[in-house]
């Protein structure tokens, strides 16, 4: 990337769309009253946001890279970012004109707040752009009602109270859009399915090969990669439909091999340790022990 524009501030962005600064840590924009003839994301090759950024896009044509993947955004989507994460832009359709809402708040903002001690419970975040939320009719209007509240805020004299209704309204947006994503993993059953159904067989591959010698036991972000899904994203799926966290998905089948290779008295249970990509023999007596109730030995002498 040649020119990163650092999104430092939610004034910062606002400057850039030339828009009104109504408060320093909070801001909602309205891409229907930005002065289009001044609209430009040149000489900017990509942006890097060190605050939380909401985008609801209701215009086709706009098109971005998020890890190296082109995305096009739908109408009528919802894509999130946190500090730290950065954008490339490009691939602008001639005719683009952009629609929607952004929504922009600072770390700072939730000093001392409910919000900021559960904030990165809030996994989205850390979703790619190729995982937005697609919402139906009624959840646009609920999200655009929570818009307009934040911004009646905004438009007020801040008093005492205004910290505290912009962050609950925050809140319960995103509350809402944790409710709005729960529906949208479970109509797209099949597809998650078909993950899953990879997911296993990666994970197969990966023990019966010499993989795990060579990288160390399996990671989440390994098969999220091969699958071409964001971690936090696989690991919700994962989640989701097995009610297991996809470490504890992993784990489970690396002590099913494990068993079998128990079995195999030729083998001490420091080479087995390695075999699975464990460094330390004890990690991994460790591991079968808490999921057996018995150590790698012991286990091999019961059976």
């Amino acid at each position: 990337m040649k020119n990163v524009l650092e999104i430092r501030a939610v004034s910062d962005y606002c400057k850039l769309r030339h828009y009104e600064v109504l408060h320093p840590l909070v801001s909602i924009l309205d891409f229907d009253k930005i002065d289009l003839t001044k609209y430009t994301n040149k000489p900017y090759d990509a942006f890097r946001y060190h605050c939380y950024a909401v985008f609801l896009k209701d215009a086709k044509g706009c098109k971005i890279h998020y890890g190296g993947k082109p995305y096009d955004y739908d109408e009528g989507t919802l894509v999130f970012m946190a500090p730290g994460q950065t954008i490339e832009l490009g691939g602008f359709d001639p005719d683009y004109v952009p629609k929607g809402y952004a929504m922009l708040f600072h770390p700072d903002l939730l000093w001392g707040t409910e919000l900021g001690k559960k904030i990165h419970g809030y996994s989205f975040f850390s979703y790619s752009s190729n995982e937005a939320l697609h919402l139906s009719t009624k959840e646009r209007k609920v999200i655009l009602s929570l818009i307009e509240k934040i911004q009646f805020e905004l438009e007020q004299n801040l008093d005492k109270h205004s910290k505290k209704l912009i962050v609950a309204n925050i809140e319960l947006f995103l509350e809402y859009c944790t409710r709005f994503y729960d529906r949208q993993f479970l109509t797209r059953e099949l597809e998650n399915q078909g993950s899953l159904e990879k997911f296993d067989t990666l994970l197969n591959d990966y023990f019966t090969s010499d993989t795990p010698k060579k990288h160390g036991t399996p990671s989440v972000s390994f098969f999220a990669e091969r699958l071409h899904l964001s971690s936090n994203y696989f690991g919700d799926l994962v989640k989701k439909e097995t009610g297991l966290s996809a470490q504890e998905y992993i784990q489970n089948k690396l002590i099913e091999v494990a068993k079998e290779k128990v079995f195999d008295a030729s083998k001490s249970v420091s080479e087995i340790a390695y075999e699975l990509g464990f460094k330390y023999p004890q990690h991994f007596s460790r591991l079968f022990k808490q999921k057996t109730g018995h150590s790698p030995n012991e286990f091999r002498m019961l059976n």
